[in-house]
């Protein structure tokens, strides 16, 4: 049995540590310290490393069974160790006990020497996937073959302008190009491959990372500062009117960008020794494919400038046009996708959400979303600030501009840390009310979005708070039953969130899933067995009143004749409700 007041003291000693080095970070500049050019940051960096792997090590360790801890709460700090351990795995770690009892004893007026100056041990955390994500549901991202034979990474295959996202629950099972089960229950067998793989992955070096973006660069420049950035990147920084470097803050003298081949040609040899793919290139005119071989595009540039140019025109039907062309083209190749985004688009296309020409709206929303496709553009997109103006076609936009708002939220979201930035702009509400008087399209595109960003925990609360139960009371109610699979894959996603088991059942659902288990098709009895299982979990009230409304016999049914996952949730219920004394 483990020692309470040890590992207690244990995490604590170790939070304690996570706040100091916090308030010591807030001395340097955030863009600095991810520069890792200051000595100072550089030991920060290191430290932080340190208690991230001390905290997922004690938390490994915390005895559940010893304090009266919900199941809520653990999933929580399940999901927390879960963010520890693939910053640890990602930046170099584990530590040995050694380095890290010397790391965390020195102070910081002085410079970390663990290891001879050939072996230094440099370490950095920065941890990509803020928040509480729900990994039970998360949607499991897949290259997807494009028509010129390069690779679209987008969580659901995405050929053209948002039909995509309108096929995730289209599986009677398991949604397309993903581990997640429509009930909710996760395949982790391919999880694990991919966490082990993480682990085994090399440790890109700091040099070769944007200070922007913090990703590997496939085409950086220098500026006038003489530091260098990924081009697409600080070309989006320099069009938003700012005039500074981003990480020393100094004034830019000019705004010229160049290459630096040296560190480029540093780069791919890194890439080609460590067998690592390197991003889709655009060098010289030339667009580097997937197979190696080199593709002429310089003709295709001129065109694509020339027409991004008349994006800012004065002219509402030469803009009209511009970007119906636009939209036309980035519906056809992930090359058109980057030329376009090279070329400066997206902050035009951003802008553009908010014409009063309604068409120039529709147009503009739906090639941000084509563009959202290929996956290096949603950092850009997000660094365009397009949210806001997305959500505002959401609200206000015509119809089949809302349908694919809705769509490029849903792109964008495959990102962990958008499903934060998207919950907190007020797109839920609009997504909820959508899905409420959308049309069929419309409301699906909805409901991808809602789901997707329902991963995240904070999202739940929003969601239930803004209607959602209710609208989908009426899904499942619905004759025509044409939202049945969406409504009940997202009340899995909530059915185990606190607030939103309040409002299922204070919305009469219990009565509609029980229903469901006697007449409804084989998958929504298996989907309405896990949602009820949710729900009773630890909730006596709640397994009384499936025991008064005659749940005990369907049940009995389904853990005879069901699937294999429908009969072990309606096996786990009948052992509940058996458990009752009333019963």
């Amino acid at each position: 049995m483990w020692n309470e007041e040890i590992i207690v003291d244990e995490i604590l000693l170790e939070l304690s540590s996570l706040k100091y080095y916090l308030f010591r970070h807030l001395n340097f500049s955030p863009l600095l310290f991810c520069g890792f050019k200051d000595v100072s940051a550089k030991k920060i960096c290191f430290q932080f490393q340190c208690v991230t792997w001390k905290l997922e090590k004690a938390l490994g360790n915390f005895p559940y069974d010893q304090f009266d801890i919900s199941e809520e709460v653990q999933e929580q700090v399940e999901l927390v160790r879960a963010q520890l351990r693939r910053a640890t795995e990602r930046y170099g770690g584990p530590l040995s006990s050694t380095i890290l009892s010397r790391a965390l004893s020195q102070s910081l007026d002085k410079e970390i020497e663990l290891q001879p100056p050939n072996q230094r041990v440099m370490g950095s955390l920065c941890v990509e996937n803020i928040g509480n994500i729900d990994r039970e549901f998360e949607v499991k991202v897949t290259p997807v073959p494009n028509g010129n034979g390069s690779q679209s990474h987008c969580g659901h295959q995405i050929n053209c302008e948002s039909e995509g996202p309108r096929n995730l629950f289209a599986s009677s099972k398991l949604c397309p190009q993903s581990n997640i089960y429509a009930g909710g229950e996760l395949n982790t067998t391919n999880s694990h491959l991919e966490d082990n793989k993480k682990a085994d992955s090399p440790v890109i070096p700091i040099d070769f990372l944007c200070p922007i973006s913090l990703e590997l660069m496939r085409d950086p420049v220098i500026v006038a500062t003489g530091q260098t950035y990924e081009r697409s990147y600080i070309q989006r920084w320099i069009d938003c009117d700012n005039t500074t470097c981003p990480k020393t803050q100094l004034k830019l003298q000019n705004l010229t960008l160049t290459p630096n081949y040296v560190l480029r040609s540093l780069i791919t040899q890194w890439c080609a020794k460590h067998n690592i793919e390197q991003p889709m290139t655009l060098t010289n005119g030339r667009i580097k494919k997937s197979d190696g071989s080199f593709r002429d595009v310089s003709g295709d540039i001129a065109a694509i400038e020339a027409l991004v140019r008349k994006l800012s025109s004065g002219s509402v039907e030469e803009c009209r046009a511009a970007v119906a062309e636009i939209r036309s083209l980035s519906k056809r190749s992930t090359d058109n996708r980057i030329l376009i985004a090279e070329a400066g688009a997206i902050s035009l296309l951003v802008n553009l959400l908010t014409a009063d020409d309604c068409l120039t709206q529709e147009n503009a929303v739906t090639s941000i979303l084509n563009l959202s496709i290929y996956e290096n553009n949603k950092g850009l997109i997000m660094l365009a600030n397009a949210i806001p103006s997305i959500v505002q076609v959401l609200r206000a936009g015509g119809m089949e501009a809302r349908e694919n708002a809705a769509a490029t939220l849903f792109s964008l979201s495959l990102a962990d840390e958008n499903k934060i930035i998207i919950g907190a702009s007020g797109a839920i509400p609009a997504l909820v009310e959508l899905l409420e008087t959308g049309s069929t399209r419309g409301k699906k595109d909805a409901a991808t979005a809602l789901f997707n960003l329902c991963i995240y925990q904070g999202n739940k609360g929003r969601a239930v708070r803004a209607g959602i139960i209710t609208a989908l009371l009426k899904m499942l109610t619905d004759s025509s039953n044409c939202m049945m699979d969406e409504a009940l894959t997202i009340l899995s996603v909530l059915a185990s969130h606190q607030e939103a088991k309040v409002a299922i059942v204070k919305a009469s659902i219990i009565p509609v899933l029980i229903d469901l288990l006697r007449m409804g098709l084989p998958r929504n009895k298996e989907n309405a067995a896990a949602i009820l299982l949710s729900l009773c979990k630890r909730d006596t009230e709640n397994l009384a009143c499936m025991g008064r409304l005659g749940a005990v016999i369907p049940l009995t049914e389904l853990a005879k004749s069901g699937t294999e996952r429908a009969k072990r949730k309606a096996t786990s219920l009948l052992e509940h409700l058996r458990k009752l004394p009333q019963l």
